[in-house]
C-alpha cells in the first residue's frame, strides 16, 4: 500500500487554500480508482466509457 501525499514530497510553492488541494487529491485519487475498476475495462472494451476519455481528449487538445 502507498503511503500517499505528504507536505515534504514536493517542494513548490503555490497560492492555493489546503482545502482546495485536498479537493483536488481526492478526486484525483476517485478517478484512478475507477481506472483500475472493472467497469472503466468493460465500458473501454465497448466504446462507451467517457469520463477519463474525455479528461484524455481535453489533454491533447491542451497540448499535454
Amino acid at each position: 500500500m502507498k503511503k500517499g501525499f505528504s507536505d515534504s514530497d514536493f517542494d513548490v510553492n503555490f497560492e492555493l487554500p489546503r482545502e482546495q488541494v485536498d479537493r483536488l487529491l481526492k478526486e484525483y485519487k476517485k478517478i484512478k480508482k475507477y481506472q483500475r475498476s472493472n467497469l472503466f475495462t468493460v465500458k473501454s472494451i465497448d466504446g462507451t466509457e467517457n469520463v477519463v476519455s474525455k479528461m484524455v481528449e481535453e489533454a491533447k487538445e491542451a497540448g499535454f
